[in-house]
Order: structure tokens, then sequence, then C-alpha cells
């Protein structure tokens, strides 16, 4: 990739990180997607400083001639437009060659889910997973992932101090630096209270023993965030499946997150209340899940509608 490239991508992504607060694995998705583009066009003797709206659908058809699925290729036209309105706007070019390309748009697929009783069987299994006080830990990990739907990267990084005073609802920053409050469930309450005083008796030993000052993190790792990692996270979730007997393929933090949602709008939840929990700023992102909304009118109907019945 050439140098004048890597400039033009490199003040891009500080744009974003300055000015709307992209997270870093955005940052990273960005870097991907705008490197491979630069790549191709350098295999076609051009420049992101040169390269037109012909040359730009070029290479979402070399994408496509690829077999990229639907979603990356919609990701990676998404990250070209950005880059040049940016670089329309800071001057770098007199026009944005991406303005009028339309993407492939996404699939929107079901999401895959947990039934209610396999996420019964995985919290119950969570406390007797691990030794010692990591029982207690994977339990609170659990209770709250389930009873708040947060991803997993705003559960591992919860502080402590957002457990303190046997709270009702957990103050959550998610994507972009935006918070919101999640309701916690008795369940979820007593296993987070269990869980904090064992950490601070833990940390206290610790600290009376050799001098290690405690944690912020309401998870705390020897890991370089300072708190369970997400890798760490979905190797134990693993874990907890086995012991829980459900199939290790069929769970992981992001379908106990879509459990969370479906299941609550399959008690009678409405689209709007599922948005605002799951932190999804836009409402089209939810409405993946109105599969549920459709398949409890269809029962509805089937069950009062005069004509429905033999």
């Amino acid at each position: 990739m050439e140098a004048e490239a890597q400039r033009w991508i490199s003040a891009f992504i500080s744009a974003q990180a300055a000015e709307l607060d992209a997270a870093r694995n955005t940052q990273l998705a960005y870097a991907r997607d705008l490197t491979d583009f630069a790549e191709f066009l350098d295999r076609k003797k051009s420049t992101i400083a040169q390269a037109d709206r012909a040359m730009i659908e070029a290479y979402l058809v070399d994408c496509e001639a690829q077999g990229l699925a639907k979603s990356t290729r919609a990701r990676r036209l998404s990250a070209i437009k950005q880059l040049y309105r940016f670089a329309f706007e800071e001057g770098y070019r007199g026009e944005n060659p991406a303005l009028q390309i339309k993407g492939p748009g996404r699939s929107k697929a079901l999401p895959k889910t947990l039934s209610p009783e396999e996420v019964e069987r995985l919290l119950t299994a969570a406390p007797e997973t691990g030794r010692g006080n990591d029982r207690l830990r994977n339990a609170c990990l659990m209770q709250l992932l389930y009873a708040t739907g947060m991803r997993v990267s705003e559960l591992v990084s919860l502080p402590i101090q957002a457990a303190r005073g046997d709270p009702r609802m957990l103050l959550v920053r998610g994507k972009g630096g935006k918070e919101r409050m999640v309701p916690l469930s008795p369940p979820a309450r007593t296993a987070l209270a269990a869980w904090l005083a064992a950490l601070d008796a833990a940390q206290e030993e610790a600290r009376q023993a050799h001098g290690i000052a405690p944690s912020r993190q309401l998870f705390p790792s020897p890991s370089k965030e300072g708190h369970l990692t997400r890798h760490r996270f979905y190797a134990l979730i693993k874990e907890i499946a086995v012991v829980a007997g459900v199939a290790p393929s069929k769970v992981t933090p992001h379908r106990l997150r879509h459990a969370f949602a479906t299941h609550l709008l399959a008690g009678g939840a409405d689209l709007r209340s599922i948005q605002v929990l799951l932190g999804h700023a836009d409402i089209s992102t939810t409405e993946i899940y109105t599969h549920v909304l459709e398949e409890r009118l269809k029962e509805l109907v089937l069950e009062h509608h005069p004509l429905a019945r033999e």
C-alpha cells in the first residue's frame, strides 16, 4: 500500500476516534477494510486519491466474486463512503466519488438464540463451574448477562463502583461512550452481592499480605486491560455449556444477548423498550427481533379469531 493511502487512512481513523469516540475494535475494522481497498487499487494501478466511481464499483464486484457475504460488502462500502466524505470535507478531494454508490444491503438473518430452558440450565451450571471464588464470579457474570442483555465488552469492563450499594439498576457505558441504565433482576442482584463480598474479602487479604492495591474492576484479571477479557469469557461460557449439557457450539455471549431480547419480546415487551435496553442507536437494528412479534401475533389470531376456529 502506498504511503499516501496510509496517510489518508490514518487521518480518517484518527478523526473517527477523536470526533465520534469510535471504539478500538471499530477503528481496527475500518483499517482492515480500507487497507484491502487500497491494495486492490494498487493492483489496478490506481490510488485512493485517484479512484473514481467506476473503480470503487469494480472493487465491490471483486468482493462479490470472492464470495464475501452481503454484510461484509456493505460494511466495506460504508467504510469507503465515510473515508471519501471525510476526504471531501477536509479538502483532500474536490468531489466524493462514492456519494451515489448504493450497496448490496444487509441480509437480515434471524438471530440465533437459546430457549428459556437452555438458559436456565446455563444459569444453574455457572456456580458449579470452576473452583472457589471463580464459581461466584461465573454465576454473577451469567446472571448479569442474561438479566441485562449487555454486550460482552460492556459486561467484563464494569467498574467495581457500579456494584456498590446493592443497586437496582446498573449504569453501562456502551458504544461511542453512550451511557444507559439497565435494571437488575433479583437473582442478578443476589449473585452480584455474593461475588462482591467474596471479591472484597480476597482483595483485602491480598492488600494486607502483599500490599496489593484493590482493583477498580468488578471482574479483575492480570490481563493488560486489568479485567477479564472477552476472549477468556468466550472460553468460559463454553465450559459452562459443557457442565450444563448444552451444545457448546450453540452458546456464545452474543446469543445470550439475543436470548435476553427474544424472551422479553415473547413475554410482551415492546420493541422500543428493547432498543433502549440493548443500547441500539437505531430502531432498525432492533427490528431483527420482529419475527418474535410476528409469531405471537399469529398465535393470537389463531387462538382468538372466530374464523380460525374449527
